[in-house]
């Protein structure tokens, strides 16, 4: 990483948590590895459960007065930021290409939907804030719901998505006048919380309204605790959501979970098989599979099944895998060993259940090939579990409600696409779809920041983020009432 750079040099980072300034908390350290080469980009400060406590405290002595400021500089404070993005978006990119193994393709859309994130953000501030209620006629009251902010938000954010998927929840819990405190991913705990603290301080936000904290699980484990965040919003693992969720619920904390998936793209034997293969491919590769809304199960009608297969096939195999910060590639690397541990772990279980390996399979360091398993029966694990690799998982099925019934049948229920040149019958189909968001002509992987995102089961608990559900979210409503004078109540 060029240490020279004026956004975010190494030696105003390294070995620093962020509070509103770099505080340097050394030895309790971490190493940044790109997974690419192996190779050190620095190292990032790690806070343990005290730390976390600290900053909600400070976070939360801080809220009021941010809340107090006006509207105006809240959303100014918004704008300039993504006005800094965009100035240093090639050394934004270059970090998610490097940290996080981001093709570049995938960075640069991350980076820029980051931006739009920013841009959306900025103008929560200037909407309605609330309602005016009916009251009896003649009344002097006046009823209002207004939306109030929570306190402090506690953000505990993933490595596949970490520059978006924190600021999705950072921004919009910031415009409406909360706190925040962040819990980067360690393992991109650069491009997924220091650049959002340093695109922050550059905009002016003041001083302990925002923390960003690379920690272990004791961190975020101390987060879900303290007394002083009124909410946390995780994205991650079902698993670790549903301790989150847990811990919640015994702090009577408000808790909004974006967990996993295993989505289903159902192809229709009217599809254009071109178009399918190639929404197939985007939705199961796309930055090597570890996207919740990645295409966890291709779905394909028997009768187009061989066309569709073959072409998938031949498309696969074309693919290039490499170290995306040094030559253009379709796939980069896996964020680290035990992931590619697990990948591989389950293409080869899956192939003992009686799925057949039409190529692929193989990886090289953190280098997983684009893998098809082809005839996966519903018992098989590559049906079942979320593998969160470069695996394409061909399903053969007979009518439409075969398509349902196997799409239904898990126990996520994040995303699901539908490819099909009869739209009614799609939407058809759809409408029998447990899932909290659906595409129709289109592939699982859907983010544009205005949509509510969010997903059944599984997958969270029923919250969304982005849109109009921000508001749902990061605020809590409050009654107001105003009479002229007092009443003169007698029991």
């Amino acid at each position: 990483m060029n240490k020279t750079s004026k956004f975010l040099p190494e030696e105003l980072w390294n070995n620093c948590v962020f509070d509103g300034t770099w505080k340097n908390i050394s030895p309790n350290v971490s190493q940044v590895i790109e997974p690419a080469t192996g190779a050190s980009l620095g190292c990032i400060g790690m806070a343990d459960a005290a730390a976390a406590s600290a900053a909600a405290r400070a976070a939360h002595e801080v809220q009021a007065e941010w809340f107090g400021t006006s509207y105006e500089e809240r959303s100014a404070i918004m704008r300039k930021a993504a006005d800094i993005a965009e100035l240093h978006f090639g050394e934004i990119v270059e970090w998610l290409v490097k940290e996080s193994g981001s093709t570049q393709l995938k960075a640069g859309f991350e980076a820029r939907v980051t931006i739009k994130a920013l841009h959306e953000s900025a103008m929560m501030p200037g909407k309605s804030q609330g309602d005016v209620l009916p009251n009896a006629p003649g009344s002097s009251r006046l009823s209002l719901a207004r939306r109030r902010p929570l306190g402090v938000v506690g953000v505990i954010s993933p490595f596949n998505f970490p520059l978006y998927l924190a600021m999705r929840s950072v921004a919009p819990a910031l415009a409406v006048g909360n706190s925040v405190v962040l819990k980067p991913d360690p393992r991109t705990a650069v491009c997924g919380g220091l650049l959002i603290g340093r695109l922050f301080e550059l905009a002016g936000l003041p001083k302990g309204v925002l923390h960003v904290l690379p920690g272990a699980g004791d961190a975020g484990a101390a987060l879900v605790d303290s007394a002083d965040v009124a909410m946390i919003q995780f994205t991650g693992s079902t698993a670790a959501g549903r301790k989150v969720g847990e811990a919640a619920g015994r702090n009577l904390k408000k808790v909004s979970l974006e967990l996993g998936g295993k989505n289903s793209l159902i192809i229709l034997d009217d599809a254009n098989v071109d178009l399918a293969v190639a929404n197939a491919i985007w939705g199961a590769f796309l930055h090597q599979g570890q996207i919740c809304m990645a295409t966890g199960r291709i779905l394909v009608q028997r009768s187009l099944y061989p066309a569709f297969l073959k072409a998938l096939i031949s498309k696969v195999g074309k693919l290039t895998v490499g170290n995306p910060a040094t030559t253009k590639v379709s796939l980069g690397p896996l964020i680290n060993a035990h992931q590619r541990d697990q990948v591989a772990k389950l293409v080869n279980l899956a192939q003992q259940a009686g799925a057949k390996l039409e190529v692929g399979g193989r990886y090289e360091e953190l280098f997983f090939q684009p893998t098809v398993l082809s005839d996966v029966k519903p018992d098989n694990p590559a049906f079942r579990e979320e593998i969160f690799g470069p695996v394409a998982v061909v399903v053969p099925f007979d009518s439409d409600e075969d398509a349902i019934r196997l799409a239904n049948d898990t126990e996520y229920g994040l995303a699901a696409g539908i490819i099909s040149s009869n739209v009614g019958r799609a939407l058809k189909i759809g409408d029998k779809l447990r899932t909290g968001m659906l595409h129709i002509n289109d592939q699982t992987v859907n983010d544009e920041v205005v949509n509510p995102f969010g997903g059944w089961g599984a997958s969270g608990n029923g919250t969304s983020v982005g849109g109009a559900a921000n508001w749902e979210e990061f605020t809590q409503w409050q009654w107001l009432t105003i009479k002229d004078e007092a009443t003169p109540y007698v029991l």
